[in-house]
């Protein structure tokens, strides 16, 4: 694979992983379906599975931000071990991971959702309480705040599973 191939693919999968944030919402199914598609992945159970992950854990901000749990369970569905006690190839998933993980603290200094909407929006909103997410979306968190968080997961996830298979 050439290096503009690898290129096209990461621009499609941040395009993807923004556009299905802005329409849809739910970060980690965002990540996760522009990477299924650009790597022709399949896993419907696992994108349904991963809902429950999105707003760093049922909304509750304080958990990992979705986006990275999203592009985590792509790595996941890739490398991770199909059942007990199999290890199959976990520690190439586990290293996979952190590297993932450790671009997002790069980038962002943290990989609570509270602290990345902090560092991009200046605060952390409840998204349980109808006017802080209505002040959330006239933030632009929903129309390109998270959307790009979305794209750079997507895109760096695909870095990642790309430089595997090279």
């Amino acid at each position: 694979m050439t290096g503009k191939d690898c290129e096209g693919r990461m621009e499609r999968a941040y395009k993807l992983g923004f556009r299905f944030e802005r329409e849809y919402g739910s970060c980690p199914q965002c990540v996760f379906a522009a990477v299924s598609e650009v790597l022709g992945m399949d896993g419907c159970e696992t994108f349904k599975a991963i809902d429950g992950l999105a707003g760093g854990l049922a909304r509750s901000g304080n958990g990992t931000c979705g986006a990275l749990s999203g592009g985590v369970a792509a790595i996941s569905r890739r490398y991770g071990r199909e059942e007990f006690p199999n290890l199959g190839e976990r520690e190439r998933c586990m290293t996979l991971a952190k590297k993932l993980h450790d671009k997002f603290m790069a980038e962002y200094g943290s990989i609570l959702c509270k602290d990345i909407q902090t560092k991009i929006l200046g605060r952390s909103y409840n998204f349980w309480d109808p006017k802080d997410r209505e002040e959330f979306d006239r933030a632009g968190g929903h129309t390109d705040k998270c959307p790009d968080v979305v794209g750079k997961a997507a895109k760096w996830t695909v870095e990642i599973l790309l430089g595997e298979l090279e």
